[in-house]
């Protein structure tokens, strides 16, 4: 088939695109496939252009964003649907649910699915206490992924702190901000694959032991993004070694919040243990970060899947959907 990549520019005019887009479309091309990049910036009438003139087979959409905001998932979905592009990934309505944090706990509850207690302060409207939830407390940025607005002071233990932590994100990244209880314990991501029937591959577990003593065990910004930071170096992802009882939990409990959510496709689902044994769902990330070296990636691997065939699955899944509605 003819596959268009798609993805996003920083900058208008530059050339520079994220090494996943490049790794996804060989993958392509080692399975048989015509594979072409596509990278915009901000130009609408070059996204539609380059998506129709001519229009390929598929479309693998990696477009994160649009322009200088970090909020494009929903638009691009959207306008690919308008013009009646076939897309691998998750739809518009799929996308929101997965990007307002606050609404995907709604749902996960609805099926119930269990996740730390929370709450959503909008931009118009600062706390005045944590409203009963217990401490400490994680403050992050509601919509936002890539641990944005994520850091060591994210983990707050005083209502002043709080208090501070969303006003912060309010004013430096424009978001609502969520506040909800901390669960300290294991930190465990599932990967899934499919629609129907989907697969849970092998649990990955994040280790925190290289990370200097008394500093947050989370993955935040510097963990996941500066390669030179004590937290980068400090954490690690590691194909996790469970009894049969745990692991069949985890995956369970992932494909649960998977099809709660409707994610489609692909994605990764976040979770935590408590020392007690409590399972919570941290996160559901659809269309997850598809880096040859990245958990999803690697837990394929555990399941004998390498990364380019993985690739060429997800377009077989992606299809299978398109053919049975």
């Amino acid at each position: 088939m003819k596959i268009v990549v798609l993805t996003h520019l920083e900058k208008e005019g530059s050339d520079k695109i994220d090494p996943v887009v490049r790794g996804v479309a060989d993958a392509l091309v080692s399975g048989g496939h015509e594979a072409s990049i596509l990278a915009v910036h901000a130009d609408l009438e070059q996204l539609v252009r380059g998506l129709t003139q001519p229009a390929p087979d598929l479309v693998f959409n990696l477009m994160e964003t649009f322009g200088k905001g970090q909020l494009g998932l929903v638009g691009v979905a959207g306008l690919l649907d308008l013009i009646g592009a076939p897309y691998v990934g998750c739809g518009p309505g799929e996308f929101y649910l997965q990007e307002d944090k606050g609404l995907s706990k709604k749902l996960l509850a609805f099926d119930g699915i269990r996740y730390p207690d929370f709450a959503v302060f909008g931009r118009d409207l600062e706390p005045v206490d944590a409203g009963g939830l217990r401490m400490p407390l994680i403050v992050k940025p509601l919509r936002m992924d890539a641990s944005i607005g994520i850091d060591a002071k994210a983990i707050v233990t005083t209502i002043e702190d709080m208090r501070e932590r969303v006003a912060n994100i309010h004013k430096k990244i424009r978001d609502a901000a969520l506040v909800e209880e901390y669960i300290e314990g294991r930190e465990f991501y599932v990967s899934v694959l499919g629609n129907r029937e989907p697969t849970a591959f092998p649990p990955i577990e994040i280790d925190f032991s290289g990370l200097p003593e008394g500093a947050p065990r989370i993955l935040d910004h510097r963990a996941k993004w500066v390669r030179s930071s004590v937290e980068f170096k400090g954490t690690k992802a590691v194909v996790a070694q469970l009894p049969p009882e745990l692991d069949d939990r985890l995956r369970t409990t992932a494909l649960a919040a998977y099809r709660a959510l409707r994610v489609r496709d692909y994605g990764r689902i976040d979770m935590r243990l408590t020392g007690g044994g409590d399972l919570y769902v941290i996160e559901v990330n659809a269309s997850c970060y598809l880096q040859k070296t990245g958990e999803f990636a690697q837990s394929a691997a555990a399941a004998g899947i390498e990364y380019p065939a993985l690739v060429n699955r997800i377009v077989e899944v992606a299809l299978e959907r398109r053919r049975k509605g």
